[in-house]
């Protein structure tokens, strides 16, 4: 029994986990990076001996993450301030709420310490949590990681609490998120997946033995599955929710496929896909499209049930039958538990493999004829032969990255993108991992 009454905790831990209330939500003050970025602390040059932490933290983050570098400066550039104006802004950028919910920190003034400081941008505990509750028990030689949690320290380290935390601004959620008005401003189109991004931070954590003894077993390419589901849930709960759903006659169209739309005219790049025709607006499937590969590979059993509910949203989005509230809900209720089986789900060699295969595939014969679904697959089979290199099961890694950054260029520009170059690209990679 105890096997089974191990993996029931597990599943209550990740359960309760995923629930905890994200860092710009929870109780407790913020108190400052300041209070770890003591050479005694985060704050080290050079990594301790005997530790089982690297205590370079601080360092790594404050040189080269951008979080520190950008997040925050960046709002004092011309283009953030026209971007404020445009949409009409009482405050510039660098005072906006609107602006420093993501840039920043930014908790209420009743929770900021006597030693926070907006200026430090996207700092510790706007991932880690107010630090209040739990800055002085997890430096004690006897604390738990699991009695830091219950202080109020945030799960990164659980799949689907470090997805809804990293996805809160780089996509958004029923508190934040970047509008298609937004994006009418100025504002960057919100290209994001999550394991790609993680690993080019870059991270300030090494995962070895002692780290997942007192966390959990890592597994990267079940970070990258889950963060593509929760993009998907966000997207469709946008369509739930009337009160973000349009804007003025118009639906938010954040949910759409942007290059659907913009594109000069003379380019027509229609082609048939998932039953919708010309001149219907397309939901923006990228992520949907990844996710298909790996419910197909992961758990088969579902992928007729996933693929009825994608193609009937398709189908309800455009205006080509079903109502599009109900065909939503029932997708989003599916993402929810396809989220629930892959915070469970160890991916195998052959499960990479398959999704490598898969996504190829579906590459070459034409899905990927839209940039969005284009560039999240470039970033997804990134990961993926990554995560082949690592377990020494990718025989070609030369001739793989090699292929790799031609992939790359054909998605550095949205407005040079060509489906044909992508596809011969794609093909050119496919035979480096036959």
């Amino acid at each position: 029994m105890r096997p089974l009454i191990a993996l029931l905790l597990l599943a209550a831990f990740h359960a309760s986990a995923a629930d905890a209330p994200l860092p710009y939500a929870a109780p407790g003050k913020h108190l400052g990076v300041v209070n770890c970025a003591n050479s005694l602390c985060h704050g080290s040059i050079t990594p301790w001996k005997g530790s089982n932490i690297l205590q370079t933290e601080y360092v790594t983050w404050s040189r080269v993450d951008k979080h520190a570098s950008r997040a925050f400066p960046v709002l004092f550039e011309e283009r953030s301030q026209r971007i404020a104006k445009n949409l009409g802004l009482r405050e510039p950028a660098h005072e906006a709420k609107l602006c420093l919910d993501c840039h920043t920190d930014n908790p209420p003034a009743a929770q900021r310490g006597e030693r926070f400081k907006l200026a430090d941008g996207v700092a510790c505990e706007a991932c880690h949590g107010p630090s209040e509750n739990w800055i002085r028990s997890h430096t004690a030689p006897q604390t738990t990681h699991e009695e830091n949690l219950s202080r109020g320290l945030y799960p990164t380290s659980e799949p689907v609490a470090q997805a809804r935390l990293c996805l809160s601004c780089h996509f958004g959620n029923k508190d934040k998120i970047v509008t298609h008005r937004m994006m009418g401003a100025g504002h960057p189109r919100m290209p994001f997946e999550l394991d790609t991004f993680t690993q080019t931070e870059p991270p300030h954590f090494v995962i070895d033995a002692d780290w997942q003894r007192r966390k959990q077993t890592w597994d990267g390419v079940q970070v990258w599955a889950i963060g593509q589901a929760i993009v998907a849930q966000e997207l469709i709960d946008v369509l739930l929710d009337p009160k973000r759903s349009h804007d003025g006659l118009f639906p938010e169209l954040v949910v759409f496929d942007c290059h659907a739309c913009h594109h000069p005219m003379t380019n027509v790049r229609w082609t048939p896909r998932q039953g919708v025709g010309p001149g219907r607006i397309r939901f923006n499937d990228a992520n949907l499209l990844m996710l298909r590969q790996i419910v197909r590979q992961v758990l088969p059993a579902e992928e007729k049930e996933y693929t009825a509910q994608v193609s009937a949203l398709y189908r309800a989005v455009a205006g080509e039958g079903g109502d599009t509230r109900d065909a939503a809900t029932k997708l989003r209720a599916g993402l929810e538990r396809l989220v629930g089986r892959l915070a469970e789900r160890s991916f195998t060699g052959n499960d990479l493999r398959g999704i490598l295969s898969g996504l190829v595939a579906d590459g070459l014969a034409g899905e990927y004829s839209d940039y969005a679904g284009a560039e999240q697959a470039t970033m997804a089979i990134g990961s993926v032969l990554n995560f082949l290199a690592k377990r020494g099961e990718l025989k070609q890694v030369g001739a793989a990255n090699s292929a790799l950054d031609r992939l790359h260029n054909e998605v550095r520009n949205d407005d040079a993108f060509r489906p044909e170059r992508f596809r011969a690209a794609l093909e050119g990679l496919g035979k480096t991992v036959r």
